[in-house]
């Protein structure tokens, strides 16, 4: 029995889980956001959104034919917030990805982040969300729903 075994195939995995084949062709997506931040009193606080789907993340959208990465954010930012005096904390860009199912296809999703910092505190929210919250880092952590949205946010509070 000297059977060749077939590589493995790593794939993060998301509420929606990984997919069951690699048989299985995703439906790729792409989409940009901003980790949002103001200053109060030397302390940083982040802008979460309150998804209708109950969880909490960063603002984010779908790029559009034309925009580039950043041009997607702060549209994508202004749309869903209001906000739109950002200013964009040079060498910050991480990428996330994942899958998930909508209406039985599974889709891979790649998501590029930026930071920004913004001194407006009032927000305008679309009819995409149904809350928000300016935390502090330590809340913020503890807010965010999923694991990948909360070492973004470690990855950001590092940054300088």
């Amino acid at each position: 029995m000297n059977e060749k075994k077939k590589p493995f195939k790593a794939y993060k995995t998301t509420p929606a889980g990984p997919p069951k084949s690699s048989r299985i062709k995703p439906i790729y997506e792409k989409s940009c956001g901003i980790i949002l931040f103001r200053e109060e009193k030397g302390e940083r606080y982040y802008l979460l959104l309150h998804y209708p789907g109950g969880h909490w993340d960063f603002g984010k959208g779908h790029v559009e034919l034309s925009e580039d990465e950043e041009t997607t954010a702060r549209r994508e930012m202004k749309e869903e917030t209001g906000i739109s005096k950002i200013t964009m904390t040079k060498g910050f860009r991480l990428k996330m990805d994942y899958f998930y199912r909508r209406e039985r296809r599974l889709y891979h999703k790649d998501v590029i982040y930026f930071l920004g910092k913004t001194s407006e505190t009032r927000v305008k929210l679309s009819h995409e969300h149904q809350g928000y919250a300016w935390l502090p880092y330590e809340e913020a952590l503890g807010q965010l729903t999923f694991e990948n949205a909360q070492i973004l946010l470690k990855k950001a509070e590092k940054f300088e």
